[in-house]
């Protein structure tokens, strides 16, 4: 099935890393041969007796589609809607129109692509070490020209967008070993005009045994129960399973948005679809129009017990105070 529906908006040990990693640096083409760029990388780390593993694939154009901890897998990847990834929505021209999905580059690629073995993305670089993990990728829109979502027609006349998508993960950040430093820049291209954009600079479709939905108080450094939305709200979220034994969270020192306080983190859960979501969104409205150029976000993901989540939230907090 499609990408979902948005609503408008203990002791951590340290990282193991090989003493010689190989780094692995592919280009577009090979020998000048008109070649697709292959996608497959894996990064991993030490945490907690276990280790994380982070997978990408030339299916979904290099967008993280595996984070596997403690024998569990943490990521839906039903079809390309459905990774952790990273997308963006824009109004089509400068004072017009915005709906979710109709004017939508994404990472992993089209609806279209649905479970299919490729990407209608381009990946046009990927380099990985042990730990870290690089990528640019030409984003596909999510829809294709005369498609429509919720009733609403396309407004991209292409399959595949001009803006592009670079990335940096990390597994770790200082001591805190069940952590990805996750960077990534959107770069809106030189010419198109909106007034309206929104950067959806991380999401995460997780399997619905992730059922427990909870939300991160500053002031008291707990997780605290939260409904289900659909929606989103100004503190960090985690997911985790009934037992508490598996969880992931978001953060990010650059929320809030100027003029979207009360917002940045969402959850979503869809019985039907047999999926749970949650997403870090960024937005930014300009009646003179959104900058064309770069628009960069750090964010961090962590992964282990909802304790080990907990704890890491609490550390990043106290990293990066809200501003």
């Amino acid at each position: 099935m499609g990408k979902l529906q948005e609503t408008p908006i203990t002791v951590h040990s340290e990282i193991v890393l090989a003493t010689a990693a190989l780094s692995l640096v592919f280009s577009s083409f090979a020998a000048g041969a008109d070649v697709p760029l292959k996608g497959d990388a894996t990064i991993r780390g030490e945490f907690g007796g276990s280790e994380i593993v982070v997978r990408t694939t030339s299916q979904f154009a290099g967008a993280i589609d595996s984070l596997t901890w403690g024998g569990r897998e943490f990521i839906d990847r039903a079809d390309h809607g459905r990774q952790l990834q990273s997308a963006a929505s824009f109004d089509r021209a400068a004072g017009g129109a915005f709906w979710p999905e109709c004017f939508n580059p994404t990472e992993a690629g089209s609806r279209a692509d649905g479970d299919g073995p490729t990407s209608s993305s381009e990946l046009v670089t990927l380099t990985a070490t042990a730990a870290e993990l690089r990528t640019t990728t030409r984003l596909a829109f999510w829809l294709r020209p005369g498609e429509k979502s919720a009733g609403r027609p396309a407004l991209n006349d292409a399959e595949l967008s001009r803006h592009v998508l670079t990335k940096r993960v990390r597994v770790g950040h200082g001591t805190l070993a069940n952590v990805l430093d996750y960077r990534v820049t959107f770069t809106v291209p030189a010419g198109e005009k909106h007034t309206f954009a929104q950067f959806e600079a991380l999401t995460g479709y997780m399997p619905p045994e992730f059922k427990v939905f909870r939300k991160f108080t500053a002031a008291t450094g707990k997780l605290d129960a939260v409904d289900d939305g659909p929606g989103e709200q100004a503190s960090p979220v985690a997911f985790a399973t009934e037992s508490g034994g598996h969880a992931m969270g978001i953060f990010s020192p650059d929320q809030p948005s100027p003029g979207y306080e009360t917002a940045g983190y969402g959850r979503f859960r869809f019985p039907a679809e047999k999926v749970v979501k949650w997403n870090c969104a960024f937005r930014v409205r300009g009646p003179q129009g959104v900058p064309t150029g770069d628009h960069s976000f750090r964010l961090f993901v962590a992964v282990g017990t909802l304790e080990d989540v907990r704890l890491a939230l609490v550390a990043l907090d106290r990293e990066f105070p809200r501003r």
